[in-house]
């Protein structure tokens, strides 16, 4: 059948997490409390380190942006899922669906890379205190976030580029809440093996890059806290480390798995949980694991929230 006779789609319907009116209710107000925490944390975190000049250093360069980052990563799939738990028609548009998976990808490489940033500045500060101000310049913190999002860009625009020129002719349901490429490749009428090769490549070679960089980064870094003598010193730092790793490790296990196996090996619903996890849980545990525990931060929001109480 030739394309001329085949009916061309310009909008998709999103099925979502469920098809039950009431359920979508309750899934609606969960991930409402969940984006709004998410973005009340990461937008105090940001006020905290531009109100005090004892908070510009490179750490809370890096946290700044990544709260940014974070703010603007949620936003990409949450709003529209929350539209369509309460809407009758849920579609979006072929190139609305395109631009999702475009800024999707790019906030996602730039999460990445700035997480390796964040593992390498405290690989300096632990591992090489003497050279920490001649590692981390601020030149050198600029030119790292400048490339997270040089490289995020680039990996977004290598996937979503050949995607303009896909033909979808139906079916038009995409079983997810939300567009990524993994399902958009598998309606596409016309031959996606170039497109799922360059996924599949960039992906690998990105994500393990990244993986890589901070993987190395948390090695030297508890190596060097074995060999702290105090138990009390070791014990707080491991855990500090090790609540970095955790979250770090479920976004990019989620991320590969999802990106990365064959369409077959998992379930919709674990499909669906993963991007979760990579998409909207890790926005809002970043600010609390990196920025709330800790005590220069809580300090200065006790005496931000201790001035705004006593002015009222």
């Amino acid at each position: 059948m030739t394309m001329k006779n085949q009916t061309i789609v310009t909008e998709f319907i999103l099925l979502g997490l469920s098809s039950d009116p009431q359920m979508q209710i309750l899934l609606f107000l969960v991930f409402i409390v969940i984006y709004l925490i998410t973005l009340g944390i990461n937008i105090v975190i940001m006020a905290v380190i531009r109100a005090d000049s004892h908070l510009h250093t490179p750490m809370y360069f890096f946290l700044f942006h990544l709260s940014f980052v974070d703010i603007c990563y949620s936003s990409v799939m949450v709003p529209k899922m929350l539209m369509n738990f309460l809407a009758e028609h849920k579609t979006i548009s072929v190139n609305g669906c395109i631009a999702q998976i475009f800024l999707f990808i790019l906030l996602a490489g730039n999460e990445a890379f700035i997480l390796s940033a964040m593992a390498y500045d405290r690989y300096a500060a632990i591992c090489d205190p003497l050279r920490y101000l001649e590692r981390m310049s601020k030149g050198i913190c600029v030119q790292l976030v400048s490339g997270a999002w040089a490289i995020g860009f680039f990996h977004a625009l290598l996937n979503t580029v050949f995607s303009l020129k896909f033909h979808f002719c139906g079916p038009n349901q995409i079983n997810h809440f939300s567009c990524e490429l993994p399902p958009l490749l598998q309606l596409s009428c016309t031959d996606t093996l170039t497109n799922q090769v360059v996924l599949l490549t960039s992906s690998l070679v990105f994500g393990l890059s990244s993986f890589l960089l901070t993987l190395i980064s948390y090695i030297y870094i508890i190596s060097t806290i074995l060999r702290i003598r105090s138990v009390e010193g070791r014990h707080k730092a491991f855990s500090t480390c090790s609540s970095h790793l955790i979250v770090v490790g479920l976004f990019y296990l989620t991320g590969f798995l999802r990106y990365t196996k064959p369409s077959s090996i998992f379930s919709v619903v674990l499909d669906e949980i993963f991007s979760i996890q990579y998409s909207i849980l890790t926005p809002m545990l970043n600010p609390i694991i990196y920025s709330l525990k800790n005590k220069e931060v809580k300090t200065t929001l006790r005496n931000i929230l201790g001035k705004f109480w006593f002015l009222n």
